[in-house]
């Protein structure tokens, strides 16, 4: 068994991070798979993409316990892009661009306010930890494997750090309260199913769904607070006009779940606290901005997906596919504006035998 182990030990208020070598000749001998190149591949250019978030954020923090959280995560993530460009050298893989210094300005005047930075990095945990399940199930390599198991134990204290951060700060709206049942139950008919009928009554919301539909809220708040920033101070106008598109589609979405909240007679959560300032000096580059939301696109129909699988409510699991059809569309839009561009990197891909086979005729 490898002696090679991710070590964690606290260092004053961070999390610091060490690493105990081993011969790392084995990638050699065992190369890394065309899956396992696809996730690694993927996951320098999201990295990349949250250090140079995060140099902004901590330049422009509210206080210096958001900086520590923003400055802690960048340490974090660094560790572990450097460890990928050691397995892109073994491989002899060249290394993605990913995001560079080029593509934040730390100059720039401060876009987002009252804690959105630690709502937005909260978000962005939301989605990393997805996203290392998803990688490690496609992992065979044990270096690889081990690279997916630290970013999951970084991503979940972060993602603790920046909860209990927010709801100190009177930002984080709690999902509502609920009786807590005193019995168990089986459903006994299939009208529980039911929501279509005009002239039928359609059955409370239990509490996954008010627990599915309070996330759509939150989520959908935060995202259209960032492309409102986003459609300030991009420089291309189809960019600005495709930003504005997706502030529009995720007010579509919050009034939606508001609106089965109140048909419920549930209070729904007040929105973030958090505000946009009414700076236009672009802070990221247009290639950036439009990987970020890319990448947001790509968790939202995730998350529909699975509400749409436990939304036990059919007109409910009707909407939640629908927004799902509506937003995979918008990302497809996107990244058309991308290639057009120049700004999407191709991932690696397998050999073309018919045009190797084909080259002479």
């Amino acid at each position: 068994m490898s002696q090679n182990r991710i070590a964690y030990f606290k260092n004053g208020n961070n999390l610091t991070q060490g690493i105990f070598e081993e011969d790392r000749s084995l990638l050699l001998t065992n190369p890394i798979s065309a899956s396992e190149v696809g996730t690694l591949w993927l996951t320098y250019q999201e990295k990349t993409l949250i250090m140079r978030l995060l140099e902004y954020f901590m330049k422009h923090a509210d206080d210096e316990e958001s900086r520590n959280l923003s400055g802690g995560l960048w340490q974090e993530l660094n560790f572990y892009v450097l460890e990928m460009e050691k397995i892109f050298e073994k491989q002899g893989m060249v290394c993605p661009i990913g995001f560079t210094k080029a593509d934040v300005n730390l100059d720039a005047p401060k876009l987002y306010d009252n804690g959105f930075d630690i709502m937005f990095l909260r978000l962005l945990k939301e989605v990393s930890m997805g996203m290392y399940t998803i990688n490690i199930n496609m992992a065979y390599n044990n270096e690889v494997m081990q690279i997916y198991e630290g970013l999951t134990t970084v991503t979940q204290k972060i993602y603790k750090l920046a909860t209990l951060y927010l709801l100190q700060k009177g930002i984080l709206s709690l999902p509502p309260k609920v009786t807590m049942p005193r019995t168990t139950e089986y459903i006994e008919s299939k009208s529980y199913l039911s929501g279509f009928s005009p002239f039928g009554e359609k059955r409370v919301l239990n509490n996954i769904e008010v627990g599915i539909i309070h996330h759509g809220i939150e989520s959908n708040n935060i995202g259209m607070q960032l492309v409102t920033g986003f459609a300030q101070c991009a420089k291309n106008k189809e960019v600005r006009d495709y930003f504005v598109k997706g502030k529009e589609l995720a007010k579509k979405q919050i009034k939606m779940f508001e609106d089965i909240l109140l048909e419920s007679d549930i209070q729904f959560s007040a929105t973030s606290g958090s505000t946009v300032t009414t700076s236009t000096v672009p802070p990221f580059s247009d290639k950036l901005m439009m990987f970020c939301v890319f990448l947001l696109n790509g968790f939202s129909i995730v998350g529909n997906s699975f509400a749409t699988f436990f939304t036990l409510r059919n007109d409910l699991t009707m909407k939640t596919a629908l927004l799902a059809k509506d937003i995979y569309f918008y990302g497809h839009e996107g990244v058309k504006i991308m290639i057009k561009n120049g700004w999407f990197e191709e991932p690696p891909q397998m050999e073309d035998r018919k045009r190797i086979i084909d080259r002479d005729e």
